[in-house]
């Protein structure tokens, strides 16, 4: 008897702590939220038209229904995966209120969700944040990242006075332990597509995130890093591709490049909105090589549908426009100018880890 438990004693010492902690599977994802406004203004903010004597005439029934409308999503994606996300990226928001009237909804109550989030300079006051749960994730630091020309090897096609000129959204770091493992987040809402050059704009975005990552990888070896947000662009474009060195394949992903799940996802037709007319996907998660490589018995990104594709577009019928023109596309919160009580013009979008 003495030697068989001596014999258990030995295995769990020499186990490690994650195979005697057992499997742990964590939901990571982001969701544009599409103008979660409140009915206040802000001082400084062009949100006017989100008043209740606005141009969308935003009274506080139409709040509560968008309030609600997310947490059903948020929720429907707990039922599906058993378990609600440990972190999740939003972008759209007005302000810290409405994350703090979203994560008390009756729907999601349960996840006591906390908050990181700043006050950016966006013109219209929409910002990025991030919804976490404490008991699986601590926070470390934190910090918005302004969006800057400083340090770029893009070759603009603005004037000075333009780039002096443009305000938009900050990009959010969040980093942390994640069941005791080191873990930055980024949370971005990039330029829009308006103008010949935006395209510059993104571009610039992905190399501040690619630049802080190299940032917090030299700082803390071994970190694992997921990069998220609506990004305006395709996985497949140069803000992504060229600047946030995504990359489709797993063999393809240097230890200073990113594993960029939804290249393979965008070739296979997946969408996670349609922009003019097309499918696309904006709503993009990528992640570091020390996560998508992570050694065993740590957290690294699992493929999730099909057993193949690394990501998921969580899409749903009471999400999607049932007829009309827009059949088949995201239900949002207007169409055409009249408020329909919809949910988002964008699918949320997520990744699992876990050590198995």
């Amino acid at each position: 008897m003495k030697r068989l438990i001596y014999t258990l004693l030995l295995l769990l010492m020499i186990l490690p702590a994650s195979a005697q902690q057992g499997n742990r599977r964590y939901v990571i994802g982001f969701y544009n939220l599409e103008n979660l406004f409140d009915t206040y203004h802000d001082e400084g903010k062009n949100d006017y038209e989100y008043l209740p004597d606005g141009a969308n005439e935003w009274t506080e029934v139409k709040y509560a229904k968008k309030l609600s409308n997310m947490a059903r999503v948020i929720r429907a994606m707990r039922d599906e995966n058993n378990a609600y996300h440990a972190v999740l990226g939003v972008s759209e928001i007005e302000n810290r209120h409405v994350l703090e009237d979203l994560v008390v909804e009756p729907a999601i109550a349960d996840a006591h969700y906390q908050i990181v989030h700043y006050d950016g300079p966006d013109r219209r006051g929409v910002d990025v944040g991030l919804l976490y749960r404490p008991e699986l994730f601590t926070v470390l630091e934190s910090k918005s990242i302004p969006f800057s020309f400083e340090g770029s090897s893009i070759k603009f096609s603005m004037t000075q006075e333009e780039m002096d000129a443009f305000r938009t959204r900050d990009i959010l770091m969040v980093r942390g332990l994640l069941a005791g493992e080191m873990f930055a987040f980024f949370v971005a809402h990039l330029p829009s597509r308006l103008g010949e050059k935006s395209n510059d704009l993104r571009s610039r975005g992905g190399e501040i995130m690619y630049q802080e990552s190299l940032r917090l990888m030299r700082e803390f070896p071994g970190i694992k890093i997921v990069a998220m947000g609506d990004m305006n662009d395709n996985p497949t474009d140069d803000s992504m591709f060229v600047y946030m060195h995504g990359r489709e394949k797993a063999e393809q992903v240097g230890p200073e490049d990113f594993f960029s799940p939804f290249v393979s996802m965008l070739k296979a037709g997946y969408s996670s909105l349609y922009y003019r007319g097309e499918n696309n996907i904006y709503d993009i998660i990528v992640v570091s090589e020390s996560l998508l490589n992570a050694r065993r018995g740590t957290l690294r990104i699992q493929p999730i549908v099909k057993r193949k594709y690394y990501a998921r577009i969580f899409q749903q019928p009471f999400m999607t426009q049932q007829e009309g023109q827009y059949a088949g596309q995201p239900f949002r919160t207007f169409s055409n100018g009249a408020f329909v009580g919809g949910y988002s013009d964008h699918y949320p979008t997520y990744i699992i880890v876990s050590n198995k």
